[in-house]
């Protein structure tokens, strides 16, 4: 099947609360890096506005934004109670020790700001939470900036998709014409990053054909 079709049907499917779930998981677990965050979000709110997804949108940018608070807040705890331990655990298809060094980087030459760039940079946004933890911020600061960074990408990218929606129906263009190849430019642009981080790395790529 096309992938835009499926991200449409799932979101059909799930409705808001797989979305919030979706958002969650990339936002709180290791494994969730490769999840489509962004493409999720554009085109919740693109469906919002064709009403195909049956929700206020300004509802569902709240839900969005809840999920992606708790979710950054989980990774914050794990990182704080695993500690340096994290740096030890071996790699996998869905974890390598690679990204965690790129969020400790990212974070040591941003400072706490990070937690609100990584928002918007795949792979980074799922283990920023974890560093900031491992390196002791405080959680009131930490929620700060996670507050903040959750309402700038929840709110922004879905009202983007919302307003998209809007836009195309302002100038006459039939938005089932236009909405699935948005949504494959969407998600193209979504899981490059962690596309190419897998398979310019051998033994992900090893472990990804030998699945």
């Amino acid at each position: 099947m096309i992938p835009g079709i499926d991200l449409i049907d799932f979101i059909k499917y799930v409705s808001v609360l797989g979305v919030a779930l979706v958002i969650f998981a990339e936002s709180g677990l290791l494994i969730g890096f490769f999840l489509p965050g962004d493409s999720l979000l554009f085109t919740a709110g693109f469906l919002t506005y064709a009403g195909i997804l049956h929700v206020n949108i300004h509802l569902l940018v709240l839900i969005v934004f809840i999920a992606a608070v708790l979710g950054d807040s989980v990774g914050y705890a794990f990182g704080s109670k695993v500690g340096v331990h994290v740096f030890k655990r071996k790699d996998s298809l869905l974890f390598r020790q690679e990204n965690i060094l790129k969020a400790q980087t990212f974070y040591e030459k941003h400072g706490g700001i990070t937690i609100i760039i990584a928002r918007f940079i795949p792979i980074i946004r799922t283990f920023a939470p974890v560093i900031a933890g491992v390196a002791k911020m405080k959680y009131k600061t930490f929620l700060s900036y996670n507050l903040i960074g959750a309402l700038l990408w929840a709110a922004g990218i879905t009202y983007l998709g919302y307003f998209t929606g809007k836009w195309f129906k302002q100038a006459g263009i039939d938005i089932d014409t236009v909405l699935i190849p948005i949504v494959l430019l969407i998600i193209f642009f979504s899981v490059l990053p962690p596309a190419i981080h897998i398979l310019k790395d051998k033994k992900q790529r090893d472990a990804l054909w030998d699945g």
